[in-house]
């Protein structure tokens, strides 16, 4: 009986490039949008947070992919909103920003955000 070889899909390169250190920060992120509900972020805000941790999730190089770049910018900034708003304080807010940075691919993720 022949063995089935794994070909090199579209998707292969990211599948080697993921980490259970990855994954959990993943986790980490969509439990905090579970537990804070949307009592404390507006859609669009979720919907930053989710769109910045699936950028960094499915990156392998953050240094040539500007939709992961743009995704960061994008989070600091509503970041920075919900603290000037007083909805967060800068503690809650770095923690979900560290979670979120945890999600990308680790030594890659050197590389600054924003121009």
């Amino acid at each position: 009986m022949r063995k089935k070889r794994l070909s090199a899909g579209p998707h292969w390169g990211t599948l080697l490039g993921m980490t259970s250190v990855r994954a959990s920060a993943y986790r980490r992120v969509l439990e905090t949008l579970r537990d804070i509900g949307p009592a404390n972020l507006w859609p669009a805000e979720e919907a930053c947070v989710r769109e910045a941790a699936d950028a960094l999730l499915f990156c392998r190089d953050l240094g040539g992919d500007v939709a992961a770049k743009d995704a960061l910018g994008d989070l600091a900034i509503v970041g920075d909103a919900l603290i000037d708003a007083g909805r967060w304080n800068p503690r809650r807010v770095q923690q979900l920003l560290d979670d979120v940075w945890a999600c990308g691919p680790g030594p890659a993720m050197h590389v600054p955000v924003a121009a």
